[in-house]
């Protein structure tokens, strides 16, 4: 079987609420390299109904088993990928558009395999209603420093290289994904901005819902690349960001 260019890696357990959509958002893809593989951990509802229709596509891999966690989830969507490409696309995120997988292979093609090509992302909530932009913006030039900011990427918003991707740190519960880019932007020559909207991410996620634990797994992360002094003296900067955007979005509202 010739590789597909990209491997889309979705994790989900008891996801029945939310995994027809990205499912339909991967299958509804007008560039069809890809092979998509879904790692359910065992769900007791009716996850397992909608896995059954979906593992009719011959393009997608489906296994269901008990797992450690997500993170141990995500490690096992890493063994099973072939593609150059992996993309993470969790239960309940989608692609922005139908071309969001035509516009990562135009870059992957013009930028000769670059280790990550990335874009903006637009939240939403349980019923795929936008929520707004996230208080983080994706930069047009991005580096390893980069992300001594905050995760000013997406998870969900970028395709990086599988040969520079390296397993998840399962010691971390809820951040593992914010160390994870780290190490990838560490071993990639170059980075691409598509200057688009390439996912609509759930914002009531599993790190959304534990949000206190996730913030201190990130500063000690943060801490651990970039300096204790320095982490501690962005945050209080990141405090004001926080609000400014929060003051903001109230307005809106």
């Amino acid at each position: 079987m010739q590789q597909p260019l990209f491997s889309i890696v979705t994790i989900c357990r008891d996801a029945a609420a939310n995994l027809a959509r990205t499912i339909a958002s991967v299958d509804s893809q007008t560039f069809g390299d890809y092979e998509h593989i879904i790692i359910d951990g065992a769900s007791t509802d009716d996850t397992s109904v909608i896995l059954e229709v979906a593992a009719k596509d011959s393009k997608r891999i489906i296994i269901s088993e008990p797992d450690k966690g997500i993170y141990d989830a995500m490690n096992k969507g890493l063994g099973y990928a072939s593609g150059e490409y992996l993309i993470f696309m969790n239960a309940g995120d989608t692609f922005h558009s139908e071309d969001s997988l035509q516009l990562y292979a135009e870059c992957a093609n013009d930028y000769d395999r670059p280790g990550i090509i990335y874009g903006q992302t637009l939240l939403v909530d349980q019923d795929g209603n936008t929520v707004g932009e996230r208080h983080l913006c994706a930069p047009e030039h991005l580096t390893y420093r980069s992300f001594s900011q905050g995760m000013l990427v997406c998870h969900q918003a970028m395709a990086v290289l599988k040969r520079i991707a390296p397993l998840y740190n399962t010691k971390y519960r809820f951040s593992a994904d914010y160390d994870w880019v780290i190490k990838c932007l560490q071993h990639s020559r170059l980075n691409v901005y598509t200057g688009h909207i390439m996912c609509n991410y759930l914002s009531e996620g599993m790190t959304t819902a534990n949000r206190r634990a996730s913030l201190m797994e990130r500063f000690r992360i943060m801490t651990y690349y970039y300096g204790f002094l320095p982490t501690a003296l962005r945050h209080l900067g990141f405090a004001r960001r926080f609000m400014r955007y929060k003051s903001k979005t109230s307005k809106k509202k």
